[in-house]
């Protein structure tokens, strides 16, 4: 508890000098890329001080000088934190528009491009898509947590078809993204965090002329995510499925 405490502290005294550094060198070279290291270096020093440590895995296996989609797996409140400052090139989130009314932090994200997101509106989920095609045809990456909410179980739920329309809309790789071990470390609905490995894997981009649809796109990207998980997470392959049923059916 205390390590949580000791982030949440650093945070909250971050942030604003963070900002009255950042926001000056924006509006007077008009580039938030200052302020957004800042912000990206205070969130990986906020996790180091938890005592959880991070891995990477296959950041090698894309051109860093491009735009992605980056589409992952959502098991805790740490996820953001750890995975975001990891990719290369200022990177967008869509974020709950809730967070966007916390003073310095609602600034900060409005000039980061970030996009505000309203889970229980349809209308307002089709303009976030809208507000993140134009955040990449700036250049910027893109981060999805495709499942729309956490998982309890670290096994992977349904996905929403709203990230893979954007993809196809954008014209632009998708890379999916596994996270493992923040299930471990702080898992949903726990406040404290434990120390532990937290180990990230960017699996290798999709690129347009493969996605093969939406639909097709979306079984690729589950498949890949699926892949990097834990034994006891992955999901079943239906030749398995298949045989467990038939097993069942004989019992």
């Amino acid at each position: 508890m205390m390590r949580t405490i000791l982030m949440l502290f650093f945070w909250a005294l971050a942030a604003p000098v963070a900002a009255l550094i950042g926001f000056p060198a924006s509006f007077i070279m008009g580039d938030v890329r200052v302020l957004y290291r800042l912000f990206m270096w205070g969130a990986q020093a906020g996790v180091w001080i938890t005592g959880v440590r991070v891995e990477t895995v296959g950041l090698d296996q894309f051109d860093h000088s491009r735009s992605y989609i980056f589409m992952t797996n959502h098991v805790s409140n740490l996820d953001p934190p750890i995975q975001v400052p990891l990719i290369p090139k200022r990177t967008s989130v869509m974020v709950k528009k809730e967070l966007f009314k916390v003073p310095i932090l609602g600034r900060s994200m409005r000039m980061g491009s970030m996009v505000p997101v309203d889970r229980g509106n349809r209308d307002a989920g089709i303009e976030a898509v809208r507000a993140a095609k134009a955040a990449v045809a700036q250049g910027l990456n893109m981060i999805i947590y495709v499942e729309g909410k956490r998982s309890f179980d670290g096994k992977l739920l349904p996905f929403k078809k709203g990230p893979f329309y954007l993809a196809v809309e954008c014209g632009v790789p998708v890379v999916p993204m596994t996270i493992v071990g923040t299930h471990y470390t702080m898992p949903k609905a726990r406040f404290a965090i434990k120390p532990g490995v937290v180990r990230v894997i960017f699996h290798p981009p999709i690129e347009p002329k493969d996605f093969g649809g939406r639909d097709c796109l979306m079984e690729k990207v589950r498949a890949a995510i699926d892949g990097g998980l834990p034994e006891e997470c992955r999901q079943p392959s239906p030749t398995t499925a298949d045989s467990q049923t038939s097993v069942a059916a004989r019992s």
